[in-house]
């Protein structure tokens, strides 16, 4: 354990860390040598950055990493002891790199991530449960991408750990993408999902090109148990829909400087918000019992910042702009960052 003795409502698992590099350039000249103007090093993988996110609002949040035990100086040098929960597994640790062109575009080339034994899964498993009980916690968000068992070839199962959840009574927030979101979108064990367009355009299995489109994808999810499908549109802001409802969240524009992290930001934005403003009792019957909409808008500012600052993780949540949100979404209003769904 972390040795931190406070509590938390949320604990956060990222079944496969990475030591995030990101390299900052100028100019980025393809195919010639490029030497990076600085370096930054963060240990990431999105419940990671959603764990330290929360931090930023009182949230201990406690976070659960299989990390390879080749690189023990790893928390220390990164600053990440005081609120991560490691499992040591053998070998290293896969590496992201990030290129960060000023004025341009981000460039990011991922590792895959490293393959678990049954027995280290299991392990992960029983370390997340015990983190959980130990802080009381009221939610878990398993995020980022699903690691193999080498047992099996397959990824790893969620299963035993939306069972073990649910014997808790703790809701699971869900954030990944490719396979594992497709398959378990369908089987409605989480409570939240996090897609953005592309990720929820192929997980329905076709284009999102307005906002109809969105929360009628959305709406599918919903009907396989999921509670509240956050969609992040990038500049179109985020909807938040449940079987019932629909709520259109955006901020005023800020300047985009790395986008890396900002999916993370927005989920941990709306967790703390719905963490520190519960529903009245006597509040209006929006289909669940958590606050959505000061979830919603708080998650877009979240998001915002994120992009305006440099690091793959939230910075700060300082000076936030300012947050519209709408029930009467336009549903024929076409989404300026569209997600063209391709078939494999």
């Amino acid at each position: 354990m972390s040795g931190n003795t406070e509590k938390s409502p949320i604990v956060t698992l990222t079944p496969a860390p990475t030591l995030d590099r990101t390299y900052f350039v100028t100019n980025l000249h393809r195919g010639e040598v490029n030497r990076a103007d600085s370096v930054g090093e963060e240990l990431a993988g999105k419940g990671i950055n959603v764990a330290r996110a929360l931090q930023l609002s009182g949230i201990a949040a406690p976070a659960v990493v299989p990390i390879g035990n080749a690189e023990k100086e790893i928390l220390e040098r990164t600053g990440s002891k005081n609120f991560l929960i490691p499992m040591w597994i053998e070998g290293t640790l896969r590496v992201s790199t990030t290129i960060l062109e000023k004025g341009g575009p981000t460039t990011k080339i991922n590792e895959g991530p490293k393959p678990l034994t049954s027995e280290e899964w299991q392990r992960v498993i029983d370390l997340t449960e015990a983190t959980v009980r130990e802080n009381d916690a009221k939610w878990l968000v398993i995020a980022g991408a699903l690691p193999i068992d080498q047992s099996t070839g397959t990824f790893v199962d969620l299963h035993p750990v939306f069972e073990r959840m649910n014997e808790l009574g703790v809701r699971v927030a869900l954030d990944t993408s490719g396979e594992p979101l497709a398959y378990w979108v369908r089987q409605g064990e989480a409570a939240i999902l996090k897609p953005n367009a592309e990720e929820l355009a192929s997980a329905v299995g076709r284009s999102l090109l307005t906002n109809g489109d969105v929360i009628e994808a959305a709406r599918e999810l919903c009907s396989h148990g999921v509670e509240c499908v956050l969609a992040s549109l990038g500049s179109d802001g985020m909807l938040a829909v449940t079987k019932s409802k629909a709520w259109g969240t955006r901020t005023t524009p800020v300047e985009v400087i790395n986008t890396v992290g900002a999916g993370d930001a927005t989920l941990a934005g709306f967790l703390s918000a719905i963490t520190k403003n519960p529903l009245a009792k006597d509040h209006e019957d929006i289909g669940v019992s958590f606050n959505v909409p000061v979830g919603a808008m708080t998650a877009v500012q979240w998001g915002a910042v994120k992009v305006s600052q440099p690091t793959s993780g939230l910075d700060n949540i300082d000076d936030l702009p300012e947050v519209f949100l709408t029930e009467d979404v336009d549903l024929a209003a076409k989404l300026r960052e569209p997600a063209v769904y391709k078939e494999n």
